[in-house]
């Protein structure tokens, strides 16, 4: 149980530095990151939202957002999840993406957890925030991804997000109850036979937020360093959405190499209110992820 901790801890504050190392280089092309910085491997905040050191976005933000809801409602509650989204669009926060923002309205304005299939939420922002799911649901294969989806829909009713979404539901998943390397592979081999969209090698070189540059991006470098600091190095220098990639690839790396692995220096950066209330919530939703979810609409 105590390796099971360090492999949730390490996937919630890994998306946690992802996310603050990447927003400073977010919309920055490679090439220019590479002027101004050499290589992208400190948190030092700036960037376009002027962050300070440490300073989170909405992909850590919505994650924990999602994570007080489940915990509130000792399980899954698509209209509790769906009002902390409210709650937190209200916070007036830095970064809401227009995806994001849109499903938010929608729900404000008619209740409804899901809006019609659009091809215009073929975007990140559902795939970005799926951790606490994933830990609240640690050995209920069926309830991840039916948690997975409906979470998804709250923004986002894409098929390619729902199965990008579940697929690094299912990876993260995987590594968190100790598997390796080899476990994702099988599972990303089965997104590439379904979807060939996502095939990844060679790396089509997009690091945008549309949901199949962002998978290329996190995918690739995954399986491609031997690190958790290579794996985010390498993933936020690839700039665009490097704040979303750097949150995913993060959670996949804390998992795989753990708590141990993740550098002091970006754990001691991060903010403190965000770190403390992280490992609370991953105590919590570990104590829920031994458990069935209660049965709750989905939709």
């Amino acid at each position: 149980m105590e390796e099971i901790r360090k492999r949730a801890l390490g996937a919630y504050l890994g998306l946690a530095i992802g996310d603050a190392l990447g927003a400073t280089v977010e919309f920055m092309t490679p090439r220019e990151i590479r002027h101004q910085y050499g290589v992208h491997k400190e948190i030092t905040g700036g960037g376009w939202l002027k962050l300070d050191a440490g300073e989170v976005t909405d992909d850590t933000e919505m994650s924990l957002a999602l994570g007080r809801a489940i915990l509130q409602s000792a399980g899954w509650d698509g209209q509790a999840a769906a009002e902390a989204f409210v709650s937190w669009l209200k916070t007036k926060p830095a970064d809401v993406g227009n995806t994001c923002r849109r499903g938010i309205r929608r729900f404000m304005a008619d209740g409804t957890l899901s809006g019609p299939v659009s091809e215009s939420d073929g975007g990140n922002g559902a795939a970005m925030r799926i951790l606490p799911v994933v830990i609240s649901t640690l050995h209920d294969d069926e309830s991840l991804h039916e948690q997975i989806v409906a979470q998804c829909h709250l923004t986002h009713n894409h098929p390619l997000s729902d199965a990008a979404s579940t697929a690094l539901g299912s990876m993260a998943r995987k590594l968190i109850l100790g598997g390796g390397v080899k476990d994702c592979r099988k599972i990303v081999n089965g997104l590439v036979e379904k979807h060939p969209k996502f095939g990844f090698n060679p790396y089509p070189g997009r690091a945008s937020g549309y949901i199949v540059d962002t998978m290329q991006t996190v995918l690739f470098h995954f399986f491609h360093t031997d690190s958790f600091e290579s794996c985010l190095i390498e993933t936020v220098n690839r700039g665009e959405d490097a704040d979303t990639t750097g949150a995913i690839a993060g959670m996949l790396a804390g998992a795989l190499y753990g708590l141990d692995a993740i550098p002091d220096r970006w754990l001691k950066r991060i903010d403190p209110g965000v770190s403390a209330e992280i490992r609370l919530q991953v105590e919590g939703l570990l104590g829920l992820g031994g458990q069935k979810a209660p049965a709750q609409p989905f939709g």
